[in-house]
């Protein structure tokens, strides 16, 4: 069934969102003219060409190392207060770095190593930005969210540049990274007058290693999850190809300039535009695995275009259909993941997602400039476009669930507290737990059918190991036996982690099982 039709804008109508988005949006035209601004001050510096990949290398490298230990911080403490401690330091690098360069003291040293800082701050940024999402918007919602951030991030990609390059060269860099601090600030300012709900638990704060490791299990319990991490891979490894080729293309193949180059790339910011436009259109037309498969077409001809049209008219109109493309696919595969992820643990999940994401851009760039450097970029772009259509393929054989809108994931504290004469300490631990079930024969078949997904909901929540046993010295008795790290882990999958989707899970179980349930708790004990 399709989806109802969204408005792309819809989310805006919340007030904290649209201010959210617009400081959004300003800081990352922010970032892009930053990058413009450093590249021009290490043109003229010896071993420029190096140097100058050395800005991406600093800004991406801290997101590719700190995006999972920031997705368990983004789940620990509050993510408001995260956001303003990360966008205050990021700030504070923005501005040493334009009086540095205003007084003449940015050498190639201190820049990469505050644009490093700059990438960190970003790092801890992001888990919990994406996060933060789901409790600004409804549900139904989300979808227009994440497209509404993706066009952000394009409109920046697009037009910061150009505009950058106009103020360097009238004003010099100092006055762009003056911009970007204040973007900061906006963005800050924002995060303090803005409210939203806080997330309260009476349970002591979750440890980060243990932490990790839960973020860890409910990923691998999860199916519909690693597919979308399959399916992102599918995209982003092949479509790399073009961003990373493309000024190759436009100097050697096109004979653009710069601005020539910009051009291009505000062809793909235009499509990204047109895209979250008609995203609640296309929505209603096509399932998230077919608007996927929509995606690999369209950005495979703009692949195709850039590598074999000579004509810069149709080559600006197929990256236009390319930009539409990757919005489509970044805003499909992110809400998707959003929406497949409880709140306990969104930010991990999604640190993994943005993983996959930055991993999958910049091991792919770096591969694909290894094959254009020994067969030529026209034969890379060629190869990365053969892919894409086998990414378009595969949806047939590995799609993405279409109905993810209508999981309940709201939390559920359904589980009756535990009997104790014996109040364990919140370290004890291994904790095994053992459910007693009294099925009847002729429902057994569909019992343990059904007891699955029961096994991958206990895997979920906190689990580290489930098994089902038949009691063979009683007539149709199962139990269900699983290990829990501690005590506390436990308390908070009874209290935190359990979702209306698990209660639902459950109750089906309960149809095929007669008379009343049993459960046993047994905490571990060191003999001797």
């Amino acid at each position: 069934m399709a989806a109802a039709r969204i408005s792309t804008w819809a989310p805006l109508r919340s007030p904290i969102f649209r201010a959210l988005w617009i400081a959004q949006l300003v800081s990352n035209l922010g970032t892009w003219m930053q990058t413009v601004g450093a590249q021009w001050i290490l043109v003229d510096q010896p071993n420029a060409a190096a140097l100058v990949s050395f800005v991406q290398t600093a800004l991406a490298l801290p997101v590719m190392l700190l995006s999972i230990p920031s997705g368990v911080l983004a789940d620990l403490v509050d993510r408001r207060r995260l956001l303003i401690g990360a966008q205050t330091g990021m700030a504070l690098a923005s501005l040493t770095l334009t009086v540095f360069t205003a007084t003449g003291h940015t050498t190639p040293a201190v820049l990469l190593s505050l644009l490093f800082l700059l990438g960190c701050g970003q790092a801890l940024t992001a888990p919990a930005w994406q996060a933060v999402q789901p409790e600004l918007v409804p549900r139904e919602e989300i979808t227009s969210a994440a497209a509404l951030g993706s066009m952000s991030v394009n409109i920046g990609r697009a037009v910061g540049p150009a505009v950058a390059g106009v103020i360097v060269s009238i004003a010099g860099p100092t006055v762009v990274f003056g911009f970007n601090t204040v973007s900061f600030v906006g963005i800050v300012a924002v995060l303090v007058v803005s409210k939203w709900p806080t997330r309260m638990s009476p349970l002591p704060s979750e440890r980060p290693l243990a932490a990790l490791q839960a973020g860890t299990r409910f990923i691998r319990a999860a199916p519909a999850i690693k597919r979308v991490l399959l399916r992102a891979i599918l995209f982003i490894a092949p479509a790399s190809a073009v961003w990373s080729l493309l000024p190759v293309i436009a100097h050697d193949r096109l004979g653009l300039s710069s601005s020539g180059y910009g051009l291009l790339l505000g062809a793909l910011g235009i499509g990204a535009v047109c895209g979250a436009i008609g995203l609640s259109r296309l929505r209603v037309l096509f399932t998230p695995t077919q608007r996927l498969a929509l995606a690999a077409v369209l950005f495979g001809l703009g692949a195709i275009a850039t590598a074999l049209v000579h004509q810069v008219v149709l080559v600006l109109v197929l990256l236009v259909g390319a930009g539409l493309a990757w919005l489509l696919a970044m805003s499909t595969l992110n809400s998707t993941m959003q929406l497949l992820l409880p709140a306990w643990v969104r930010a991990r999940g999604l640190s993994v997602y943005m993983l996959v994401f930055m991993g999958g851009q910049a091991i792919g760039s770096l591969l694909w400039g290894v094959v254009a450097g020994a067969y030529g970029a026209v034969t890379a772009l060629l190869i990365a476009a053969a892919m894409l259509a086998c990414c378009a393929v595969s949806t047939l054989w590995w799609p993405i669930r279409h109905n993810v809108e209508e999981i309940d994931l709201s939390p559920a504290a359904f589980w009756p507290e535990p009997q104790l004469v014996v109040e364990p300490d919140p370290a004890d631990g291994p904790v095994l737990v053992m459910r007693g079930y009294d099925v009847p024969p002729a429902d057994v078949a569909v019992f343990t059918d059904s007891m699955a997904l029961v096994g991958r909901s206990r895997q979920r929540t906190g689990a580290m190991e489930w098994r089902l046993y038949r009691d063979v010295g009683t007539v149709d008795r199962f139990v269900e036996a699983f290990v829990v790290r501690s005590w506390a882990e436990h308390m908070h999958q009874h209290q935190v982690r359990l979702t209306a989707r698990d209660r639902e899970i459950e109750e089906t179980v309960a149809e095929y099982s007669a008379g009343r349930q049993t459960v046993t708790h047994l905490v571990a004990v060191e003999p001797g």
